[in-house]
C-alpha cells in the first residue's frame, strides 16, 4: 500500500521533513539552554540579599599583566554575590556618561579598588545625575573613601560593543564599561568582571543612586523552544498527512468522472411561442376531446 514511498520523490520528501525536523529541535534545544540559563541568572540576583558573599578572588581568575583585563568569568557567574577589600585609585575614576536610572540621564562612576596583591577590580560606585549644564557636563561626584574599604556587590560582566575612551573633567570618560578598552589605561593587572556596589564599609555617599538589577526574560526563551519543538512535530506531521492521503488515492490530482449528460435547458422566450409548443404537444397525445378543448381554451 505505501510501496510509492520508496520511490525517489517521496524519498526525497522524507530527507527534507526529517531534516528540517532536526534543525528546528536543535533551534529548540539551543533555546531551552538559554532558558535554563537566563534563569540562573535571575536565581542569583533574587538571592543576592539574602545569600552571604563570597571572595571575589575565589571567583575570577588574578590577573597577571599590567594595563590588561584578566579572564572573563563567563555568564555563570554572573551577579554572584562577592566581597573584596582594597584601596580606591581616585586618579584612575571612570565616569560612563548617558546612564539611565528611573527614566532620567546621569552617569555612573566606576573607581578601580586596588587589592593588596598589586591587582584591581573596578568598582561602580553608583549613579549620579547630570548637572543642569547637561549629558556631558561635569557631574557632582562624591569623593572616594580614603584609606581600606570592603566592597560588597555583584559580578557584572565587562559591557559588549567598546566605546572610545576620553579624558575628561580629571576622569575617563567613556560610553560603556568595557574591560578590554579601559584596563589599557590602568597601570596594574585588572579582573575581567567589574563589581556593582551594593555595601561598602566605610559607608558609600548617599549621593549615590544604587544601579537596579534588571531580570533576564528567561520565560521569552521557553516560549521559543516549545514553538521550535512544534513546528518539529509539524514538519513531519506533514509528511505523514500526505502519505497517507497519497496512500488512500487522495492526492489531490484530478480524477476523471463519469460525465453526466446534459439536462436539456428550457430557454426562456415568446409566451405565445410557449403556448404553440404546449398545444401541439397536447394535439399528439390522444385524449378526451372535451380535456382537449379545455387545455387548449385555457392556453
Amino acid at each position: 500500500m505505501y510501496r510509492f514511498l520508496l520511490s525517489p520523490r517521496w524519498l526525497a520528501a522524507a530527507a527534507l521533513a526529517v531534516a528540517a525536523a532536526v534543525v528546528m529541535v536543535m533551534l529548540g534545544n539551543w533555546q531551552l539552554r538559554r532558558y535554563e540559563e537566563r534563569t540562573a541568572i535571575n536565581d542569583r540576583i533574587d538571592a543576592a540579599d539574602s545569600v552571604a558573599a563570597v571572595p571575589l578572588t575565589s571567583k575570577l581568575s588574578r590577573p597577571t599583566t599590567p594595563g590588561a583585563a584578566g579572564e572573563s568569568p563567563g555568564k555563570a557567574l554572573a551577579w554572584t554575590k562577592v566581597t573584596v577589600s582594597g584601596r580606591y585609585d581616585p586618579a584612575h575614576e571612570i565616569q560612563a556618561r548617558g546612564r539611565t536610572v528611573d527614566g532620567d540621564v546621569g552617569f555612573e562612576i566606576v573607581t578601580p579598588l586596588v587589592l593588596d596583591d598589586g591587582s584591581a577590580v573596578l568598582v561602580d560606585r553608583g549613579w549620579v545625575p547630570a548637572p543642569e549644564g547637561g549629558a556631558t557636563a561635569a557631574p557632582v561626584v562624591p569623593p572616594a573613601p580614603t584609606g581600606p574599604v570592603t566592597v560588597v556587590g555583584q559580578i557584572h560582566l565587562s559591557e559588549s560593543r567598546p566605546a572610545p575612551i576620553e579624558h575628561r573633567n580629571g576622569r575617563l570618560d567613556t560610553r560603556r564599561i568595557s574591560l578590554s578598552k579601559l584596563a589599557p589605561e590602568m597601570p596594574y593587572p585588572v579582573y575581567g568582571a567589574y563589581v556593582l556596589l551594593t555595601e561598602q564599609t566605610p559607608a558609600a555617599d548617599a549621593a549615590f543612586t544604587q544601579i537596579p538589577i534588571d531580570h533576564e526574560d528567561s520565560w521569552q526563551n521557553g516560549g521559543y523552544a516549545v514553538q521550535w519543538w512544534l513546528f518539529a512535530a509539524m514538519a513531519l506531521g506533514a509528511y505523514v498527512y500526505y502519505a497517507r492521503k497519497e496512500a488512500r488515492g487522495e492526492s489531490g490530482e484530478t480524477r476523471s468522472r463519469p460525465q453526466t449528460p446534459d439536462r436539456p435547458r428550457t430557454s426562456g422566450g415568446d409566451r405565445v411561442e410557449e403556448a404553440d409548443r404546449r398545444r401541439a404537444a397536447a394535439a399528439a397525445t390522444p385524449g378526451d376531446r372535451v380535456s382537449d378543448a379545455d387545455r387548449a381554451h385555457s392556453d
